[in-house]
């Protein structure tokens, strides 16, 4: 018997990097300023304005009449100018729905350098080689990007299959393009594969409950103890970062206080940046092929509920309570913010789905405490961050922490511990005569 086909809509994203001129990169240096100008404008008239006559209309009317009397915002396109407007008062939006903080003042240094194009027929996208295209930015002209993706352009696009629009992004490594693509695909089948729990951690980044543990092969911690920031760069990376600090911090010494620094300081620091962004790029790389592999094998994939906010807090404490093993504490909320976990649960989520399976978490408390062979905890059988050892007389066992937590993670939900979300927040199920977690 045959099933009937379902085709669904899928909206992902997909960024490319621009091989610009000198000249293009002036232009569009010039567009991100306007943009972030007319950002700080609308801000500066919402604040100014009485709540009462606050509107849409008021400041797509102060726009438009500033685009006239300023010449150099001529430098920005109409369509992404509006783009401006919308993205700001979506960001209010965001602000009263709870999702988000207020919208701020965007200042030149600390901002990011973006322009919005909103119409995809106007990028006009054509593929002329093997590992470049073109593609058309108004008021800029033609520009090659790197191709790494099929994209839907020419007879391959129509009304559910096309580029709806684009925003150009700089960061350390130049300027890229992020494609919003629309596309239509079959639904996917549901998955055979089988379950599986995940524990994220330090020393093991993901540790699988069936023993398929992921690692980047990079330890978290140097020999003395401490965090590994660099981790993602090679020895000569390495080495060449530690002589632009301290090529820095010798330039930095001759500025005087609240005096600007100068070009060779900004420069060296441009440098840094952009060894921090290729170190940033492998983390990712790793994260999306990792996640990929695991949304492709298994069809139930369990992870915890971590608050990760909460768990890289500081431990200085105050003047009258001051902390302990501050240091420690300090170095080990670095490796956890390094390997950001909350990303990781990001990709398996809409992966998972992608491919008919799903994601599911569990409470986390005592996963890492728990024997996942006994069921009990039992005082000091997690000594260190690496090893379990289960202290109970009638169990004994012994394995990697994180190995262990994973089981208990996968346990969890076959327990029918999973958190379902429920009126905005996540509540716990569990199967009716099912008791916690015990002996296996």
């Amino acid at each position: 018997m045959s099933s009937e086909l379902v085709w669904e809509k899928r909206q992902f994203g997909h960024r490319a990097r621009l091989a610009l001129t000198p000249a293009q990169v002036r232009l569009m240096d010039d567009q991100a300023h306007v943009a972030r100008a007319m950002w700080n404008q609308l801000h500066d008239l919402w604040r100014m304005t009485p709540k009462c006559q606050r509107s849409l209309s008021r400041l797509d009317q102060t726009l438009r009449q500033a685009r006239k009397e300023i010449d150099w915002y001529a430098a920005l396109p109409a369509q992404a100018a509006q783009a401006v407007l919308k993205t700001y008062m979506q960001a209010w939006k965001n602000c009263w729905d709870g999702r988000a903080d207020e919208p701020t003042f965007k200042a030149r240094i600390r901002s990011v350098m973006s322009v919005d194009i909103p119409q995809g027929r106007d990028l006009q996208i054509k593929r002329v080689h093997r590992r470049w295209g073109m593609v058309n930015v108004p008021k800029v002209g033609r520009v090659r990007f790197r191709w790494t993706k099929d994209l839907p352009v020419g007879k391959a696009a129509h009304k559910d299959n096309r580029i709806t629009g684009a925003r150009l992004v700089k960061d350390a490594l130049g300027w890229h393009i992020a494609f919003r693509v629309q596309t239509l695909e079959l639904k996917p089948e549901p998955h055979t594969g089988g379950e599986v729990g995940i524990d994220a951690g330090v020393n093991l980044p993901l540790a699988l409950s069936d023993g398929n543990h992921q690692d980047h092969g990079r330890p978290p911690r140097l020999p003395d103890g401490s965090a590994d920031r660099d981790k993602w760069l090679n020895p000569d990376e390495k080495a060449k970062l530690i002589r632009l600090e301290r090529r820095a911090a010798h330039r930095k010494s001759f500025r005087k206080p609240r005096e600007r620094g100068s070009k060779r300081l900004h420069a060296t620091y441009d440098q840094i940046k952009q060894l921090r962004a290729r170190a940033t790029r492998r983390a990712v790389d790793w994260q999306h092929r990792t996640t990929t592999a695991i949304a492709k094998q298994y069809s139930t994939v369990v992870v915890e509920q971590l608050h990760i906010t909460n768990m890289v807090k500081s431990a200085k404490g105050t003047l009258e309570e001051p902390g302990k093993n501050v240091a420690q504490k300090s170095g080990l909320n670095r490796s956890i913010s390094q390997e950001a976990w909350g990303r990781t649960v990001t990709l398996l989520t809409y992966k998972t789905a992608r491919h008919g399976g799903t994601l599911v978490k569990v409470p986390a408390p005592n996963t890492s405490l728990r024997c996942s062979a006994c069921g009990f905890i039992t005082p000091g059988s997690r000594e260190d961050q690496a090893t379990f050892l289960c202290k109970n007389p009638d169990c004994g066992w012994e394995g990697n922490a994180d190995h262990n937590a994973s089981r208990n993670v996968l346990h969890l939900y076959r327990m029918g511990h999973a958190l379902i979300p429920a009126a905005g927040r996540a509540v716990a199920r569990r199967t009716r005569g099912v008791k916690p977690a015990t002996a296996r």
